[in-house]
C-alpha cells in the first residue's frame, strides 16, 4: 500500500496529524498530480470524527513552503548569518561521523550532545534510530523535561502513572473543570465533548490566569494569580472536608492519608486562599460547594499551571481532588492531565539503550541548554539538534544563543526550514515531512494507535530520522543488525510488549488493515484496584516525596519569582508576571514561518491590563518593551482586561524578524521546577515601557 500511496497522482490517502497536540487526529489527504492540495479530517477516527484545526488544516502550505530545506548545506560564514554552501550526502555523512570520531577521540563521546523534542509525535521519528545512534556513541543524555515533566510527576506521586478518566466518558459529566489548559486552541475535541456534555445538562468551568478562547467559551471563567493554583487546590480540600462533601467509604478503601490532609489544610480558609491568589472568597466557596455536590465531576489538568517553580505540586494537589470526593467511581468523574500511560511502548526494543558503552554517563537538563554550552569542565564539543528550534523554545534564548555562537561548537541541524537554530549550525540537512514517512503515532489523550505510511516521496534529498540515523550508524561503525531494520520491524518491536496490557491486539498487521486500532481497555475497568503508586492506593500523603525533602501532603510554596501572597508593590524592580502560552494558530514555533497562518496571528503583542497601562502611560497598540534582567521582548501594547492586575500575557513564540526582538523566551528562567526538573516559563517577573 506504501508505494501505492506514493505513486497514485491522484486520490485520497489517510494519514495522522504529527503535532504534539493531544488530539492525534485522523487525516485524509488529497492528492492532484502527485501533489497534495487538499488535507482534511478523517470522519472514520472514532474520536476526532473528522473535525481537525487550521494548524494541519493548512498543512500542505508548510510541506510545499517556498523556503523549506532540499539538500545538505554546510556553513561558510559567521554562526548566525545564514550562509551555507550545498553539499552532497555523502559529504555530509563522511563530515559528521569524521568530527564525531575526532570528539571523542579527544573529549570523549560524552562531549556529544543531542537535542531534540517532539516537532514530529511519531514515535520512530523521535524514539527510535536516533536513540540507538546516540546510545551506541556513547553521548551525553539530554534530559527532556522541557514540557510535561513536573505536571507528570506530580500527577504520579498521587496516582502512580500517567493515565487517568479517558476522553469519551466525559459526555457523562456534569461538571467539567478546566484548569489552566487553553482547550479550544490546543485540544478541541474535549470542547467538542465537553459540548455534549453541557447538552445534557454540565457546567463548564475555567480556571487560568487569562481569559483566553477556552475562557470565553466556559460558562464560569475564573482568573487567579500565576503559580496560585495549589492554595486554590486546598482550599477547596479545606472547604471539601469542612463542609462534608467528602466520600468518607471511598478514602477509606482507595487513599492513604487522607486524616493528615484533613487536618493539613485547616489553616488554608476561603479568606486565606483569597489574599493568595486573588479569588473572592465567595468564589472559592461557590465552587468547592459544586464540585463536591455534583455527581461525575471531571478535572481537565491544562499543560499551563506546571510551568511554574511550584509546578508538580500544583497538579500533585489537583489531583488530589478526585481522591476526597470519590468522583472516579462515576463514569466521567475523576481528572486526566494525560493519558499517554496507556500507549506505553516497549522502550529499549526501540532505543537500545544495551548498545551504550557507558550506561552512566551524563544527564543535561534541555532546560538548562545555555548554561550547559558554557561550562568549562568537561565542555560540550557538539550538538545534534533535530524536532526541536532551542533559540526559539529553550528558556533564557540570550544565553542560548552565546552558546551556539561558539566557534569551537560543531552543531548539525536536522530540519524542514533554516530556523534561527540552523543558521548557527555547521551542518543543516533537510528533513522529510511526516506525510513522507513510515511511523506509528499514539495519543496522549485518546485511546487509539494509528499507523502512517508515506503518502508522497521525500521531497528533493530530505531524508527521515530512521534513515538520517541509520546512516550515520553505519558510517560509525555500530553493529550492523540494530542500524539495518525497516521501519516496520521497529514497529513491530515496539508494539510487542507484554508489561502493558493495553497494547493486547495492537499489532502492526491491525494497523495496517484498519490505521487505527483502540487499546485494550479491560484493565481500565479495574483502573484503581491496581494504582503503581508504592501503596497501591491514590496518596494524599507521599512517603516517597517526604523522603526526598519535599512536602509529603499537598502545600503551596510561593514562586521563587512573582507573587509572594499579595501582588508586587510598585517600588519593585520588576513588578508584573510575565505569561507566553502557545497562539491559537503556531504550536510553539511551527507554523511562526508559514504566512497563512501568519496571516491569522498578524502580529505578537502584550496584553496588559488598563490599570497596569495606565501606570506606564502605555496606549493601546504602542510599541512597548517588555524587560528584565535576561532580555528585552518587543511587541505592540493590547489593552485588555483579560487577567488580573500585575499579570502580562503574549501568546505565541515567534521567530525574530523585522530587526525587532521578538523571542519571548529570552525573558525566562532556566530555573528548574520542584518535581521532575521541568521549565519555569511562566514563572517570570517583567517590566514594561513604552518604545
Amino acid at each position: 500500500m506504501t508505494q501505492d500511496m506514493i505513486h497514485q497522482e491522484n486520490g485520497v490517502f489517510p494519514a495522522v496529524c504529527p503535532l504534539d497536540c493531544p488530539d492525534t487526529c485522523g487525516l485524509l489527504l488529497h492528492k492532484e498530480n502527485g501533489r497534495i492540495v487538499k488535507v482534511t479530517g478523517n470522519p472514520d477516527h472514532p474520536v476526532t470524527q473528522g473535525a481537525i484545526c487550521n494548524k494541519v488544516r493548512n498543512m500542505a502550505e508548510r510541506v510545499y513552503h517556498p523556503e523549506r530545506l532540499m539538500y545538505p548545506l554546510r556553513r561558510v560564514g559567521a554562526k548566525g548569518e545564514g550562509a551555507f554552501e550545498q553539499i552532497s550526502w555523502d559529504e555530509a555523512i563522511f563530515e559528521i561521523t569524521e568530527r564525531f570520531k575526532a570528539m571523542t577521540e579527544e573529549y570523549g563521546a560524552e562531549s556529544i550532545l543531542p537535542y531534540s523534542f517532539y516537532g514530529n509525535m511519531g514515535i520512530l521519528g523521535v524514539d527510535g534510530m536516533d536513540r540507538r545512534f546516540f546510545n551506541a556513541l556513547g553521548s551525553s543524555k539530554l534530559k527532556q523535561s522541557i514540557c510535561n515533566s513536573a505536571g507528570n510527576e506530580g500527577w504520579k506521586s498521587v496516582m502512580g502513572f500517567n493515565a487517568g478518566t479517558l476522553p469519551e466518558e466525559t459526555i457523562q459529566s456534569d461538571l467539567i473543570i478546566v484548569w489552566g489548559g487553553n482547550i479550544v486552541s490546543t485540544n478541541m475535541h474535549q470542547v467538542v465533548l465537553a459540548e455534549k456534555a453541557r447538552k445534557n445538562g454540565a457546567k463548564v468551568i475555567v480556571i487560568d490566569v487569562h481569559k483566553n478562547q477556552t475562557g470565553q467559551w466556559a460558562d464560569w471563567f475564573i482568573p487567579l494569580h500565576p503559580g496560585t493554583d495549589t492554595a486554590l487546590a486546598i482550599g477547596i480540600m479545606h472547604i471539601l472536608f469542612r463542609d462534608g462533601l467528602v466520600n468518607e467509604t471511598f478514602m477509606e478503601q482507595y487513599t492513604l492519608g487522607h486524616a493528615e490532609l484533613r487536618e493539613h489544610v485547616t489553616e488554608y480558609t476561603p479568606d486565606y486562599v483569597s489574599s493568595i491568589t486573588g479569588i473572592p472568597a465567595e468564589h472559592i466557596e461557590e465552587l468547592a460547594a459544586m464540585y463536591g455536590r455534583a455527581e461525575a465531576a471531571y478535572i481537565h489538568i491544562g499543560n499551563g499551571l506546571q510551568h511554574h517553580d511550584n509546578g508538580g505540586m500544583a497538579v500533585r494537589s489537583i489531583a488530589c481532588l478526585p481522591g476526597l470526593t470519590g468522583h472516579w467511581l462515576k463514569p466521567g468523574g475523576g481528572a486526566a492531565k494525560s493519558n499517554g500511560g496507556y500507549s506505553s511502548m516497549n522502550g529499549d526494543a526501540l532505543e537500545r539503550p544495551d548498545l551504550r558503552p557507558n550506561p552512566e554517563a551524563r544527564s543535561i537538563n534541555m532546560n538548562r541548554i545555555g548554561e550547559a554550552l558554557a561550562m568549562t569542565d568537561k565542555p560540550i564539543k557538539g550538538m545534534f539538534v533535530y524536532c526541536s528550534n532551542p533559540l526559539v523554545v529553550a528558556p533564557d534564548t540570550e544565553r542560548v544563543r552565546t552558546g551556539f555562537a561558539r566557534e569551537d561548537l560543531f552543531t548539525v541541524v536536522h530540519d524542514l526550514f533554516m530556523t534561527d537554530t540552523a543558521k548557527y549550525a555547521d551542518i543543516v540537512l533537510p528533513a522529510t515531512s511526516s506525510f513522507e514517512n513510515t511511523d506509528v503515532f499514539a495519543s496522549y489523550w485518546h485511546p487509539y494507535i494509528q499507523l502512517q505510511e508515506p503518502v508522497i516521496p521525500a521531497q528533493g534529498e530530505s531524508k527521515g530520522n530512521v534513515e538520517l540515523f541509520s546512516l550515520l550508524g553505519r558510517a560509525m561503525g555500530f553493529p550492523e543488525a540494530a542500524f539495518s531494520e525497516t521501519e516496520e520491524e521497529m514497529i513491530s518491536r515496539a508494539l510487542d510488549y507484554p508489561d502493558n496490557p493495553y497494547l493486547d491486539g495492537v499489532t502492526l498487521s491491525a494497523l495496517k488493515e484498519h490505521r487505527h486500532v483502540k487499546l485494550n481497555l479491560t484493565p481500565y475497568a479495574s483502573y484503581l484496584d491496581h494504582l503503581p503508586t508504592p501503596s497501591g492506593r491514590i496518596e494524599l500523603y507521599s512517603e516517597a516525596l517526604a523522603a526526598a525533602g519535599l512536602p509529603p501532603l499537598p502545600t503551596y510554596v510561593p514562586l521563587k519569582e512573582g507573587y509572594d501572597g499579595i501582588r508586587r508593590g510598585r517600588g519593585h524592580q520588576y513588578p508584573l508576571m510575565f505569561i507566553s502560552p502557545p497562539t491559537h494558530n503556531f504550536l510553539n514555533s511551527t507554523f511562526a514561518n508559514v504566512p497563512k497562518h501568519q496571516k491569522l496571528e498578524k502580529e505578537p503583542f502584550l496584553q496588559i491590563h488598563p490599570e497596569d497601562a495606565a501606570e506606564r502611560s502605555i496606549e493601546d497598540g504602542m510599541w512597548v518593551s517588555v524587560y528584565n534582567d535576561r532580555g528585552t521582548f518587543e511587541v505592540r501594547a493590547k489593552i485588555v482586561e483579560k487577567m488580573l492586575p500585575g499579570t502580562v500575557v503574549s501568546q505565541g513564540l515567534w521567530w525574530d524578524a523585522d530587526g525587532r526582538k521578538q523571542r519571548a523566551n529570552a525573558l525566562t528562567s532556566d530555573r528548574l521546577a520542584d518535581l521532575g526538573e521541568g521549565a519555569t516559563f511562566f514563572s517570570t517577573v517583567v517590566e514594561v515601557r513604552p518604545n
